[in-house]
């Protein structure tokens, strides 16, 4: 005599796990692309060309502000501030005594 068949029935919670399990492979699959694709895209930028720039060490104190009107006593501080920033990729105005910055060529030949 044959076994009665059975359908398989999910729970919602087995939906769940099931949707879960089906779709971890493709949220590491991005994650890892995410992480691989910001350092490929970090590490193929050229930079500045060689003497565009000068450096600078930061000392106590020192201001993103400060630094700008010595360095270019003669043009808005604003403008040098905002180079300063892109030349350094500086991601807030937070700076470090010790630090060392690129101040543009322009700038840092005008004391």
């Amino acid at each position: 005599m044959p076994s009665p068949r059975t359908r398989l029935r999910l729970t919602q919670r087995g939906r769940r796990v099931l949707a879960t399990v089906a779709a971890l492979p493709a949220v590491v699959a991005v994650s890892i692309a995410v992480i691989s694709g910001g350092g490929a895209l970090a590490s193929s930028e050229a930079g500045a060309p060689e003497g565009s720039f000068t450096t600078i060490t930061v000392m106590s104190g020192d201001s993103l502000w400060t630094i700008a009107e010595e360095v270019a006593p003669h043009a808005d501080p604003r403008d040098v501030v905002d180079a300063i920033v892109r030349l350094n990729a500086l991601g807030s105005g937070q700076l470090d005594a010790g630090q060392t910055l690129a101040i543009p060529a322009e700038y840092g030949t005008e004391s």
